[in-house]
């Protein structure tokens, strides 16, 4: 199962209510992992699903755990996920009952639901008001602040052009922060610290807030340094009953968008978690809100919080919150659009345990801590014989990661009775997850958590930043990491050329001489050569490194792309990602790939005659980052440009464009 098993709070939606009747059929306007999630639960409930895709995602698992599938347009998401009248055509065709929504049509789909949608249709979320006033940035600032909400010092209005950008950034102060009205996961914002940044910071937001959400509208309000990001979420029916379902602590970011979450938040006290709670709340009521919903806010270091934005959708984190609560996020949902009650009291919600997430993602964390990555997934295996461990994802074996969509891979979600139990999980749960055919940034994840200042709590927005202010190079090996490591690997060059001997359990060639016990091996691993001797035990190796002596025990099954070792008693999983005939190998130890050659002494000697490949000359190319679309390059063959600067201007946000600029 990926779920987590919560045993002690099973009143808490773990089992469905047969003789309530909700619907009979249910159609995803959604793609991926979320697509998957729905689906689950409907399946609980009896309820059949249909799931829409574009001609790229027609073997998608979405698509193949739905009872029914429709395509309903190309690859680009304009034209397939957010093309409002192919979805309602297709809600027309199959007869759906009700509609779970992409939130990017949530508005749109809710303005002409009555003109385009046949009657009887109910769509899964709150209603149109809700979700126009909480979607405007602008609006949901005022209504937050008319209910008694603690919210950022700002301009409450459209910001016109850039002149009156600094005008009002000068008023309010340096920093701010320039959002996007309707925007959403960090597309649109940029941070000012002076007017020159103010300018281009308005330019920016702009240009990406038409892209994305089709509204260039921009608002200016405080930035508020080194915070944290912690979540309400709430639930609430048509009864005007709502709830606080605790908080999520999302801090660890990289350009806006979240990369950790947990819950509970090692910062709240029971009265900062209450009041946080409240207002939530009565954000919640003042909109009249009916489902799922995060408040979102900022907390400075006195523990005092402020409005960010409400988020009228099921939020990605939303797993941990249901393993410490025990409620199925989605058959709440479903239960308020049928129109029932709410079934549980305030005083009912629990805190049991503690829940991580990592957001898994195709990206090169080398990178801005993360530039998408685009290929086929040609091997993939999913931690989930971890205890405690739930996957949510939307791929398999075999899929494609394209410049299309998102480039998240899944969501790595571990449990425990306390934090310390459920990072010890995630870090197994880390080792043991197999991805090739993309790059991904489980190196990241894997040293955020183990990190001193994250395991202590002391974490803020800026985390990574501060912690990486030259960027992420992976993991810093110690002396002991780096015995281990290279024992580890000669051990495995050993274990293979044994293996190599012998076919079927017998000896290839009969008369082949008698078994070797000894090696002397040299091992490059950076910039250094490390002379290794290794001599085999039975099933173990005891290796030589550094004058210390090192014993290496392991089943060594070489066709497994996990690889569980023990080093002088220490358990470390690690994976061989690739190797060839010149004794060159790629293992992921401790997260972080590390290149190695491993060749015998005399092997070695005679490397040094072999001529080097020279490197590409690259000085006459110029290299996209990342995979994107060149929407507009501003020189022409002939033109001069003096004092020639190249600013390669793209969305890391919208991977899908970007822009040059000579």
């Amino acid at each position: 199962s990926r779920w987590c098993l919560i045993t002690s709070h099973k009143l808490y939606s773990s089992v469905y209510d047969p003789n309530e009747k909700t619907f009979e059929k249910l159609l995803i306007a959604n793609r991926g992992e979320i697509a998957c999630r729905v689906i689950k639960t409907c399946k609980k409930m009896g309820i059949k699903t249909v799931a829409i895709h574009s001609d790229v995602d027609a073997n998608a698992v979405h698509v193949k755990m739905a009872d029914e599938s429709v395509c309903v347009g190309p690859a680009p998401t304009s034209k397939s996920y957010l093309n409002m009248d192919a979805i309602m055509e297709v809600i027309r065709k199959t007869r759906a009952q009700a509609v779970s929504l992409n939130v990017s049509i949530c508005c749109s789909c809710f303005i002409y639901r009555k003109q385009k949608c046949q009657k009887g249709v109910t769509f899964i979320g709150p209603d149109t008001h809700a979700i126009q006033a909480m979607g405007d940035k602008i609006e949901s600032k005022l209504l937050a602040k008319n209910a008694k909400v603690n919210t950022i010092p700002g301009f409450d209005g459209v910001v016109k052009d850039a002149d009156e950008a600094v005008r009002i950034a000068r008023e309010i102060g340096y920093p701010v922060m320039i959002k996007a009205s309707a925007g959403g996961g960090g597309k649109g914002m940029r941070i000012a610290w002076d007017d020159e940044e103010t300018r281009e910071g308005f330019r920016f937001s702009s240009q990406e807030a038409a892209s994305s959400f089709g509204d260039d509208r921009l608002l200016i309000e405080k930035f508020i340094d080194n915070p944290r990001h912690i979540e309400i979420q709430v639930l609430a029916d048509k009864h005007g009953n709502a709830l606080w379902l605790n908080e999520r602590e999302c801090s660890i970011q990289r350009r806006n968008q979240k990369v950790v979450e947990e819950a509970p938040s090692t910062f709240l006290d029971p009265e900062t978690r209450r009041a946080m709670g409240e207002q939530a709340v009565a954000l919640a009521k003042a909109v009249k809100y009916s489902s799922a919903g995060t408040v979102e806010f900022l907390v400075d270091s006195s523990k005092n919080f402020f409005f960010l934005e409400m988020n009228t959708r099921l939020q990605v984190e939303h797993p941990v919150t249901e393993c410490i609560t025990g409620l199925d996020l989605v058959q709440e949902m479903i239960r308020v659009a049928k129109g029932y009650p709410l079934r549980h009291k305030q005083a009912d919600i629990p805190i049991n345990g503690w829940a991580v997430e990592c957001r898994v993602y195709a990206e090169d964390p080398y990178k801005s801590f993360g530039l998408p990555s685009i290929g086929k997934l040609s091997q993939y295996q999913e931690p989930l014989h971890v205890p405690s461990v739930r996957v949510d994802s939307g791929i398999q074996q075999g899929s494609d990661i394209s410049i299309y969509y998102d480039p998240m891979i899944s969501k790595l979600i571990t449990y425990g009775s306390n934090r310390a139990e459920a990072l010890k999980r995630m870090e197994e749960a880390l080792d043991n997850y197999v991805i090739r055919g993309v790059a991904h940034n489980i190196s990241l994840l894997r040293e955020v958590i183990v990190h001193p200042r994250f395991v202590q709590g002391d974490i803020s927005t800026k985390f990574l930043p501060e912690v990486y202010p030259d960027g992420f190079k992976g993991h810093k090996l110690t002396d002991l990491e780096r015995r281990e490591l290279l024992a580890t690997a000669a051990s495995l060059y050993v274990a293979e050329q044994l293996r190599s001997q012998r076919f079927l359990g017998t000896p290839r060639i009969p008369i082949a001489k008698s078994k070797r016990s000894s090696w002397e091996l040299s091992v490059r691993l950076g910039d250094g050569i490390y002379p290794v001797a290794v001599s085999k035990d039975g099933s173990s190796f005891s290796v030589e490194v550094d004058g210390m002596k090192l014993n290496v025990t392991s089943e060594w099954n070489l066709a497994s792309p996990l690889l569980s070792v023990t080093i002088d008693g220490t358990q470390r999983t690690i994976q061989r990602i690739s190797r060839n005939a010149s004794g060159e190998t790629s293992i992921q130890f401790l997260g972080t790939v590390y290149k190695l050659q491993i060749l015998t002494r005399v092997a070695a000697e005679l490397s040094k005659y072999m001529p080097e490949k020279a490197a590409e000359d690259t000085s006459s190319i110029l290299r996209s980052p990342m995979p994107g679309t060149v929407v507009a390059v501003s020189v022409k063959p002939g033109d001069v440009v003096r004092n020639v600067i190249y600013i390669c201007a793209f969305s890391l946000y919208s991977p899908q464009k970007f822009l040059l600029d000579a």
